[in-house]
């Protein structure tokens, strides 16, 4: 295997097939010595954390290919806690997408003269640029296509997978007595252009509150697996 790229949390390999290795690890984003996902640089390692958020990634993305929902997702290696993906291309420099059930975090610290915290939202998609050093800056649909990041058709394709996909965790934290509230996600998409779900889907992307009370993300796992 040739190691491609060097990640916070992954490390990419090239494989002989033409799809690629993802190396979970456990290190984890946060600072001074407290796990943040909401950081852009690592702040700790802790032991295990790359399993269980390949376990989780594993069982997301299992379900999400059986809905019919296009991922890079081929299968998991939970022995060396890797992960072989499809090749795709990324979105600029790199796209988040967000889909928000509730009003918390920076939506709230936002729009907060216009709803109350806590207040439900009907699948509300944004999207950001990666940029650490401009604070990942929200960016509109026709933000996105002026400057070639994007197409209107993947753009709509991007928005209607990102709902479904939502509900797929949402019905999932529900059975499990919890409530989502965001989600975090990255799209790629293939030589023709089609879009498709990358990366992870792991606790540490994601708001879940159960009575009323945000769940940490390393509970959140735990939690999960019950």
């Amino acid at each position: 295997m040739q190691l491609v790229y060097s990640g916070k949390t992954k490390d990419v390999f090239a494989l002989e097939n033409g799809n690629y290795l993802l190396k979970f690890k456990d290190d984890v984003t946060g600072k001074d010595g407290v796990f943040d996902p909401g950081e852009n640089s690592v702040g700790l390692t802790i032991e295990g954390v790359g399993d269980i958020n390949l376990r989780m990634t594993d069982y997301f993305f299992s379900k999400i290919n059986d809905a019919g929902i296009y991922t890079h997702f081929v299968k998991a290696n939970f022995e060396d806690t890797t992960m072989e993906v499809k090749p795709a291309k990324v979105f600029g420099k790199g796209l988040e997408v967000i889909c928000r059930l509730r009003a918390v975090g920076s939506f709230i610290r936002r729009y907060g003269d216009y709803i109350e915290e806590g207040a439900k939202l009907d699948s509300y998609v944004e999207m950001t640029l990666k940029d650490d050093a401009k604070g990942d800056p929200l960016i509109t649909k026709d933000g996105l296509i002026a400057l070639n990041v994007m197409s209107d058709k993947q753009y709509e394709d991007i928005k209607a997978m990102t709902v479904k996909i939502t509900d797929i965790v949402a019905k999932e934290m529900e059975a499990r007595g919890m409530e989502l509230y965001d989600i975090k996600f990255e799209y790629g998409f293939d030589d023709n252009g089609d879009v498709m779900l990358i990366d992870e889907i792991a606790s540490g992307n994601m708001r879940v509150y159960k009575d009323g009370q945000y769940i940490q993300p390393m509970d959140l796992a735990e939690m999960f697996f019950q």
